[in-house]
């Protein structure tokens, strides 16, 4: 009697898994074809991907609700993965009216995580390598190949100016970005990525070493991994920009030692400023020094820092009288300092996990770009943009919770948000810079400006009410929550760079020289200022959008007193 009632017990187990599979596979063909009919409705501005097949099972199976949700908080998930998730569980969502800043703020900081779909679906492993047939340099170029060469990631040669592309490298692209800075050569690197220098790398390997085909131009070569494809720039192409030129810095006092401040120069008769820069330039200095006909290469350093500027006349004398003066010219070259360029990811996973918090439009950008350069190490982010990216964020493509970066760029509020991290820099900015900062971005990218029929529409009004509460918000949810933080403001790093960003570095428990936080100064402002004409705009700010603002703002004023720090610069003070 117990063989057969085991036999069945047996079969009823086999039954119940064999329904439990079928209908899991059911659901996701059905799932499949619904994919297919609606075409997987992205984010706006996003392809539909190629092939559903593509898709990985897990992703479907999530997509279906077949996985438990908690997976979602899962660091072991990867994150393409749970990016791909939020667009396959409403393909068919409807836009919802209004602007865009009235959805919900975390469904918009979502938003920028999705993202990680798009390249996820376009990027699969890598850039494609080209046949076993000999490279071919692009033909459009106008500058002269010079051959396949070995890249040290931590020694670089070429780097003078770094910046990558994911979908859109071409070799033309990189070498009128290096032209436009001064510099001599170009190279590319695994598809995507273009350095620039003035040096060549010391070790030549074979061409058939530099296999990757570009990512914007089908059939050119742009190296491989650890392979640079190198281009002597010759001139600018057509539809170029202009090539940048020295700029003027002050008149300066001599140092005392001339020979050790100054490592290069050149006496010439009739020395122009830009005989000078270019000299400089292709020694990648990125100071001028202009003392009649004498002209010398320097860094900053603790000797000759730039702070005390002299007034203008003392150097506006005939050359042969300056010659005899201790006053000299300074003017910035194209190129920059390559002191504090190199960056890389940690050698091992920090054991402190780092935020570096603040409000969308306080300066979130430009204190990674500072903190990346005056550390040597990568900085993360909790969304993706492949802008940043392409800028050379190199960190904006780690998963946040990799621990390989100094820090994570976070705009994230909120008491379980705020307690995954063991430690924060807080960034605090002015809400009304803030506020116009980040309307800028929103309407016109991140170097651009709002159009003036944006200011004038109700989408100004709609996103002050929207958002001046969230500066407020943003603030004391941190000071509430936080364990262990650095208030920093944005208006005092910008007035004392040095100072505090020395106080930022000592935070992240990082030693840095004098020479590199002078570098870091002298490449402060990044690639992400905006330029152009700022467009004559009156006051945005309506009296009752000031009254609102005002009062958060001594809201978190008095909250930054009772946590015992200073409270806010006297410029916000409402006015």
């Amino acid at each position: 009697m117990a063989k057969p009632f085991f036999r069945l017990q047996k079969f009823l187990r086999r039954t119940q898994f064999l329904l439990f599979f079928l209908t899991a596979a059911y659901l996701m063909t059905g799932s499949l074809l619904l994919l297919q009919r609606a075409r997987v409705a992205l984010p706006q501005g996003l392809r539909a991907p190629g092939p559903l097949q593509a898709l990985p099972v897990a992703a479907v199976a999530l997509g279906v609700g077949l996985l438990d949700s908690r997976a979602l908080h899962d660091p072991r998930v990867s994150p393409e993965l749970l990016l791909g998730v939020d667009v396959l569980r409403n393909p068919l969502t409807r836009p919802r009216p209004g602007p865009r800043w009235l959805r919900s703020r975390n469904s918009e900081l979502r938003q920028l995580r999705r993202r990680w779909f798009h390249h996820f679906m376009n990027d699969p492993q890598g850039p494609p390598a080209l046949g076993p047939e000999a490279p071919r340099p692009a033909t459009r170029s106008r500058g002269t190949y010079i051959g396949c060469f070995s890249d040290d990631g931590h020694e670089r040669t070429l780097k003078g100016a770094v910046f990558y592309d994911l979908r859109k490298m071409t070799v033309s692209h990189c070498q009128d970005a290096c032209a436009e800075r001064s510099y001599v050569y170009a190279g590319l690197e695994a598809g995507a990525e273009c350095y620039c220098g003035n040096r060549l790398p010391t070790m030549s390997v074979g061409l058939e070493e530099c296999n990757h085909e570009c990512k914007g131009e089908k059939g050119s070569v742009c190296g491989a991994m650890g392979r640079l494809s190198v281009y002597r720039v010759d001139e600018l192409q057509p539809a170029s920009r202009k090539r940048r030129t020295a700029t003027y810095r002050g008149c300066f006092q001599l140092p005392e030692n001339i020979t050790h401040a100054f490592p290069d120069s050149l006496i010439q008769a009739n020395m122009t400023v830009e005989m000078c820069s270019g000299f400089c330039s292709q020694k990648e200095f990125p100071l001028a020094v202009l003392r009649g006909w004498e002209c010398y290469c320097a860094y900053p350093t603790p000797q000759f820092s730039l702070r005390d500027a002299m007034n203008n006349a003392l150097c506006g004398q005939d050359p042969e009288a300056q010659r005899q003066a201790d006053y000299c010219e300074v003017y910035q070259t194209p190129v920059q300092d390559t002191r504090c360029t190199d960056r890389r990811f940690l050698p091992n996973k920090s054991k402190v996990f780092v935020a570096l918090s603040s409000f969308p439009g306080a300066g979130n950008t430009w204190a990674r770009h500072l903190i990346e350069h005056a550390t040597g190490f990568y900085t993360g982010s909790y969304y993706f943009d492949g802008t940043l990216y392409n800028k050379g964020f190199k960190g904006e493509k780690d998963h946040w919770r990799s621990r390989r970066t100094i820090c994570v760029k976070t705009h994230e509020s909120g008491k379980r948000e705020i307690e995954m991290f063991d430690s924060a820099i807080l960034l605090i900015r002015n809400p009304y810079r803030s506020l116009v900062a980040e309307f800028n971005r929103k309407c016109a990218g991140h170097l651009g400006y709002a159009a003036e029929r944006n200011w004038k529409s109700k989408e100004w009004p709609d996103f002050v009410n929207s958002y001046a509460s969230w500066w407020s918000s943003h603030v004391l949810d941190w000071l509430k929550y936080g364990k262990r933080l650095l208030v920093v403001h944005y208006e005092e790093l910008r007035h004392s760079l040095v100072p505090t960003l020395r106080e930022m570095v000592t935070f992240l428990n990082v030693s840095v020289s004098e020479e590199r936080l002078l570098c870091v100064e002298n490449n402060k402002e990044g690639s992400f200022r905006r330029r152009g004409r700022h467009p004559h705009d009156p006051e945005p700010f309506t009296p009752e959008m000031k009254d609102l603002i005002n009062g958060y703002i001594r809201t978190v004023d008095k909250a930054l007193r009772d946590h015992n720090w200073t409270g806010l610069p006297r410029e916000y003070v409402p006015r």
